[in-house]
């Protein structure tokens, strides 16, 4: 496709929320407006899209969002907005904005919406990685990631003193679902006896043999990080299968769940979005269209986001090899 003269650009946070969401949402309208353009906000993602939820935005808008968890601009999942009569609506609903582009912040199902919306109806859009997972192909860490992560050793080391204090082996199980990268830096910051990932099985003779290693070492605490999409199972079926092997051992359960979503994002996912969301918008101005923007090797890269949502994102093996040799 040509490029087009853009002059009105929309951003929407879809999907579940991350921490950093509106210190993008905050660098993409200063920068349009560095750049003369008029930016509005797509209230609650693409149901937001069809349902006309859209407000200009001004600098008052974005006053104070920087530090502030979540997202301002609201987020939901839109199961119109899979139908072709939904995506006429919200494409209907932008033609009266007079709005040229997107801007679309959030996972592999939101990127997946502004791909397809690109195909049909061929609105100008990037994509920025907001998701904690770090799952998206294309960029070396998503926005909300380690926030989250930085949240979870948070929790586990408050668990760790009352593990310590009465001998107890805790399973915790962190968000990840398809993906372990949260687990694998939880677990090397937290110190954790052993972590459990969708990526790799790890048999249960071979946790027991671990926990019994540390238990002869005369370890005062086990933690057992999971992560919640694991192969091997949840944290509670793991733990319900080794109580029955180790009787003896007081065994405890915590799911994390969505207390990693929360909390003001860390100075690194501040800076992360901050950069992303400018160079989305650049993005737009230079023709780059259907893409996402991430960064690889501490460089701005934009990638197709076909490739980025179907791409898989590979754990790193050095630090499941690090996570291995500290956990002993």
């Amino acid at each position: 496709m040509e490029n087009i003269t853009i002059k009105k650009i929309g951003v929407l946070t879809s999907g579940g929320d991350a921490p950093g969401m509106n210190a993008a949402i905050r660098a993409v309208v200063r920068a349009g407006f560095y750049y003369n353009l008029e930016v509005f906000g797509i209230y609650r993602g693409y149901e937001g899209m069809i349902n006309n939820d859209i407000r200009k935005m001004d600098s008052r808008s974005i006053a104070h969002v920087l530090e502030r968890g979540g997202t301002f601009l609201k987020s939901a999942r839109s199961e119109e907005f899979k139908t072709p009569e939904g995506r006429k609506k919200a494409y209907d609903n932008l033609k009266s904005n007079g709005i040229d582009a997107l801007v679309v912040i959030g996972g592999d199902g939101s990127l997946t919406g502004a791909h397809l919306f690109y195909k049909e109806y061929g609105i100008p859009a990037v994509g920025l990685p907001g998701t904690i997972d770090n799952d998206l192909f294309g960029t070396d860490l998503t926005i909300g990631f380690d926030t989250a992560c930085n949240t979870a050793i948070q929790a586990i080391d408050k668990i760790r003193d009352t593990a310590t204090s009465h001998d107890r082996l805790f399973f915790i199980e962190v968000m990840g679902r398809d993906a372990g990268f949260i687990a694998i830096n939880a677990g090397i910051g937290s110190a954790a006896a052993a972590i459990l990932i969708p990526e790799k099985k790890m048999p249960v003779e071979m946790l027991l043999e671990r926990l019994k290693n540390r238990e002869k070492a005369k370890k005062e605490s086990n933690i057992v990080i999971v992560a919640e999409g694991g192969k091997s199972g949840g944290a509670t079926e793991i733990a319900e299968k080794v109580r029955k092997i180790l009787p003896t051992y007081d065994i405890k359960v915590t799911i994390l769940g969505h207390l990693q979503r929360g909390g003001a994002p860390s100075a690194f996912d501040r800076t992360l979005a901050s950069k992303l969301g400018v160079s989305a918008v650049e993005g737009l101005l230079h023709g780059k269209y259907d893409v996402m923007v991430g960064v690889i090797n501490n460089k701005i890269v934009f990638t197709p986001i076909k490739r980025a949502i179907v791409d898989d994102k590979k754990v790193d093996e050095d630090e499941l090899r690090i996570a291995n040799i500290l956990s002993t």
